[in-house]
């Protein structure tokens, strides 16, 4: 999965629409896999949840989490009972060749998460307008604002394209955390050890002045940098200070 991973410079918090938006995908295998999963990873991983009632159960809200694992999105899915979680891939899942490509696909797809290309200005506000558009349809989105996985743990810088969504839309933004993943599943791993782990929700944030005021690059890596320090106190990981380093998120 991937979060807003790109840094824009643009002024104004207005939302490029050169890319026509696409159908949200239905998600009907979200449920299913949510019903599979859920008492095979609860019995693996006995799941401690904390302020899950910040979380709105119905209305546009977004869920900003650090990245350790990929297991990452489907412990916030476990915990979050109610609502399914649109999360923003990226778009190699959906353009594989292959019977694998083809079944990550389906299952990407399935699940309702949403292509982003994340190559280049154009491929951003493209990301950018998607995220606002499933905002508009009341939608619970899914980010991880570092853009990809943490290679050793750390939590890294944050990137402003989540900042220009808040002070776009104005919604709520709801910091949270994944505690003790990184230890089940690093990147680099794929078989996760059994162990328990944690899940954390803050405070919601919004952007000040949003939507109405038109936010500076300044403003945004301000608010960036608040959300990432509400992240690190949720999950007590050293801060790196840096970009994630780029590659499979």
């Amino acid at each position: 999965m991937v979060g807003m991973s790109t840094g824009m410079t643009a002024a104004a918090p207005d939302v490029p629409t050169a890319t026509p938006p696409t159908k949200t995908p239905s998600g009907y295998l979200y449920w299913v896999a949510k019903v599979v999963l859920t008492p095979i990873l609860t019995v693996a991983f006995r799941p401690h949840v904390e302020g899950a009632s910040r979380v709105p159960k119905r209305g546009a809200a977004v869920l900003a989490c650090n990245h350790v694992s990929y297991l990452d999105w489907m412990f916030l899915a476990l915990v979050v009972p109610f609502r399914r979680i649109n999360f923003l891939a990226k778009m190699e899942y959906f353009t594989g060749t292959g019977v694998k490509g083809r079944l990550r696909r389906f299952f990407f797809t399935a699940t309702g998460q949403v292509p982003v290309d994340r190559g280049g200005a154009d491929a951003a506000a493209a990301a950018l307008t998607t995220a606002v558009r499933l905002l508009d349809e009341k939608r619970l989105v899914g980010f991880f604002p570092e853009g990809t996985r943490s290679r050793d743990g750390r939590l890294n810088r944050g990137r402003t394209g989540l900042a220009r969504v808040a002070a776009a839309s104005g919604v709520a933004v709801i910091p949270c955390a994944t505690v003790g993943v990184y230890e089940v599943c690093p990147a680099g791993k794929r078989l996760p050890r059994p162990r328990k782990v944690g899940i954390r929700f803050g405070e919601p944030m919004t952007f000040p002045g949003a939507p109405t005021t038109a936010a500076t690059p300044a403003e945004l890596r301000t608010w960036t940098d608040q959300l990432m320090d509400r992240i690190q106190a949720l999950s007590g990981q050293e801060q790196s200070g840096v970009d994630a380093v780029g590659g499979r998120s």
